[in-house]
């Protein structure tokens, strides 16, 4: 008798039946809200980085030529760039809170268990800044098209 074989009578074990896997939610990347903050949260930290960058080289500009300084600066005074603005604020400001949220993830006992709860907060409080912000932001470039009061 070999060392696999019952030594009692009884039946030989039902094989269990295995469930198929289950489908991605979403995307590609199966990912949810945790996917898309991290998704997001890479982007805007690479929009600053490339930000802080321009800027610093404007910026130095001052240095070697104020007048040409003058003339890069002009240059960034149009409703384009206006739009840029606020969608680096907006980047900056999702930058942060979804980065207080990593934190809490990573540092409170009870911050993975809400990391879905905590993302939706983020988003709710970006939007309560973000769009009295915005309006703020684009009120003179409203005022250069349409008049002002």
């Amino acid at each position: 008798m070999s060392a696999d074989a019952p030594t009692t009578g009884s039946p030989a074990p039902t094989p269990v039946a295995k469930s198929a896997p289950l489908k991605p939610v979403g995307t590609l990347y199966r990912g949810r809200e945790g996917m898309w903050s991290w998704v997001l949260h890479r982007i805007t930290g690479v929009l600053t980085f490339f930000f802080l960058f321009a800027h610093v080289l404007d910026t130095a500009l001052v240095r070697v030529s104020p007048e040409s300084y003058d003339k890069v600066i002009d240059t960034y005074k149009n409703p384009f760039v206006n739009l840029m603005e606020i969608g680096l604020v907006g980047a900056v400001l999702f930058h942060a809170l979804n980065g207080l949220r990593i934190i809490a993830i990573d540092f409170w006992s009870k911050g993975p268990r809400l990391q879905r709860q905590m993302l939706w907060a983020i988003v709710v409080v970006w939007i309560a800044v973000m769009v009295p912000g915005a309006f703020f932001m684009f009120k003179h470039t409203l005022e250069l098209w349409f008049g002002s009061k």
